[in-house]
């Protein structure tokens, strides 16, 4: 019986700070002064709050240590763990109260108003020890489906529950199974996307690291369902602590018979492997995926036939992402009316967030279905930085659109989402400020489809080309009022004439900034200036003759002597010679020099 438990994240995010040295560091210290049968390290995955990392708490205090390094291990043994007094200047401000004593993490703002389903063990368990994924409830849903229940009792609990795929287009995850069980075939299979290309989204990346059991629970429940025998993983290959987490969990099911034949003596048989994917954001849609798998180049294929009909090696296949998988062990377990009591009357449940952009506290939520845009940035997310302006969130990420702030209390579900011009996706959420601009965020969004295009359909292959073009041109502030009109007809076409999800979606950052956001396009347009100041070719540097005070720090630092003035006189600036390089405004402490 340990007296202290020191848990360290092993997310990839804290892992980048280090947090595996500071893991390393603690281990060896404490086997140096003898506590190793008192104290107990443990590395788990992420605890959400990205932001701070690298975190590690110790219990039974609850001491929620943030920023932790190296050289502060040795302060936290000495002071904490052999005396017994807090490192308080390690604290996470947010878990110290008034009286100076530590406050649970469920009662900051960052997770009070949070609800963990998915992400249930991250940052709770060791991802590697099967055994305490055991502890905490694992297979248990799955003994009780082989044990108690059969194939269609399980499609009846997941369907009356309201699970809906969270891998972005919210389809019904029971009725997809449904269809699977219903067609014909001695073959069938498993499969999971934990592709998760979206530029700024993390979730099933953590969840893997963090709880890797889960999806392969979750996914012999579903082989059983349907009546497969074989399930594949896909998973990015620059995830590689989630690969290397995932690779342990096979095996260990494998070694306690959790995978494999005869599972709990029930004759179900179920194995399952790892596809790596190459990079490709296209191979997160499920025809393209499964071309992967197969070993060909990953491009999209015509439906219908759907998967659940003719999908993997043409056999009737259904695909999920990790964190729709990681719903369905604790839906077994707790019931289809537990599941559906959260969310709203369409969207049960929960989803999670990789809440990114400007934000003070980056990282990984679970909210309940319904939860507005206003309590995630601001009372979870703890608002912008430096006071800026909340503009837009991008919801969807390459796929999505940017809800504007004057729609901040809109409550997050599937059709909310779709009816403002955006989409839930598999869960990204970056937020934007008062100096970004709107056009240029499409435009980083266009030009991130015309590279993971794979060519296949000219709309897609020409058209987002051309429409990346023309958002080029507007930046530029060489296009006209015409070229925004054949913009919005071209964003039709597209999404009507794509062969995939991909392209179908791709012109709906274009879309939903021209809708909202259509003076900035008009202000690039007409008046040949980026109201955000952003937009390079527009920009105009300017030196107000009031606040300087010829110190000449600005002239000598100029890289191409694009200002003159004398000493103690207003310096100006020459238009012709400036390269915009803001070299000036950041050197300049006076604030005299502004974006014109």
């Amino acid at each position: 019986m340990f007296r202290s438990h020191i848990l360290v994240c092993g997310g990839t995010g804290c892992t980048s700070g280090n947090s595996m040295k500071v893991y390393d560091a603690l281990v060896d210290r404490i086997r140096k002064e003898g506590l190793e049968n008192e104290v107990h390290v443990t590395k788990t995955g992420c605890f959400g709050l990205c932001a701070l990392g690298p975190i590690m708490i110790v219990y039974p205090e609850g001491a929620f240590y943030s920023q932790v390094k190296v050289e502060d291990v040795d302060e936290i043994i000495n002071e904490h763990i052999i005396k017994g007094r807090i490192v308080t200047r390690l604290l996470y401000k947010e878990t110290v109260g008034e009286d100076g004593g530590i406050k649970a993490l469920n009662d900051t703002n960052f997770y009070k108003k949070q609800h963990r389903v998915a992400l249930r063990n991250c940052g709770v368990i060791n991802p590697e020890k099967i055994e305490e994924y055991i502890a905490y409830d694992g297979y248990e849903a799955l003994g009780k489906v082989l044990t108690e229940m059969t194939p269609q009792d399980v499609i009846d609990v997941i369907s009356k529950s309201g699970l809906r795929g969270r891998g972005g287009a919210g389809f019904p995850t029971g009725r997809k199974w449904q269809f699977a069980k219903n067609s014909p075939g001695n073959k069938k299979y498993v499969c999971c996307n934990a592709d998760e290309g979206d530029p700024g989204a993390f979730m099933d990346r953590s969840i893997l690291e963090g709880d890797p059991h889960a999806v392969i629970e979750a996914m012999a429940i579903a082989a059983y369902a349907i009546g497969a025998d074989q399930g594949y993983i896909y998973v990015r290959a620059e995830y590689p602590i989630a690969v290397q987490r995932l690779t342990i969990a096979i095996r260990q099911a494998r070694e306690y018979g959790l995978l494999g034949k005869n599972i709990f003596n029930s004759g179900f048989n179920f194995d399952l492997d790892i596809r790596l994917g190459a990079g490709a954001f296209v191979c997160g849609e499920e025809t393209a995926l499964m071309t992967s798998i197969e070993g060909h180049r990953g491009e999209p294929r015509p439906r219908p036939p759907f998967p659940a009909v003719k999908g993997l090696f043409g056999k009737p296949t259904i695909l999920n992402n990790v964190e729709t998988y990681a719903n369905v062990p604790q839906i077994i377990l707790k019931g289809a009316d537990w599941f559906a009591s959260m969310g709203t009357e369409k969207s049960r449940g929960t989803k999670v967030f990789a809440l990114g952009g400007k934000i003070h506290n980056t990282g990984l939520v679970e909210i309940p279905m319904g939860t507005t845009m206003r309590e995630i940035i601001y009372d979870i997310g703890g608002g912008c930085p430096n006071g800026k302006k909340f503009k837009a969130a991008q919801t969807g990420g390459p796929s999505g659109g940017c809800i504007p702030a004057h729609l901040i209390d809109t409550p997050i579900d599937y059709d909310n989402l779709i009816a403002i011009g955006s989409m839930m996706g598999s869960g990204g959420l970056i937020v934007m400020d008062e100096d970004n601009c709107m056009v240029d965020i499409a435009k980083f969004f266009l030009e991130f489809t015309v590279d993971e295009s794979c060519g296949k359909c000219t709309a897609c292959r020409i058209g987002t080309k051309r429409l990346y073009e023309m958002l080029c041109k507007v930046t530029d502030g060489t296009a006209t009022m015409e070229d925004l009109d054949k913009m919005e007809e071209l964003c039709h076409y597209i999404k009507e004439n794509s062969l995939c999800g991909l392209g179908q979606t791709a012109p709906n950052p274009v879309l939903s900034t021209l809708h909202y956001f259509r003076d900035e396009y008009e202000a690039h347009v007409r008046d040949k200036r980026c109201p955000a100041g952003v937009c390079k070719k527009l920009l105009r540097y300017q030196i107000v003759a009031d606040k300087c005070k010829g110190c000449t720090l600005c002239a000598r630092n100029c890289p191409v002597g694009a200002i003159s003035g004398t000493v103690k006189e207003p310096h100006v600036i020459d238009a012709s010679k400036c390269i915009k390089c803001g070299v000036c405004m950041e050197k300049c402490k006076f604030g005299a020099i502004i974006k014109a």
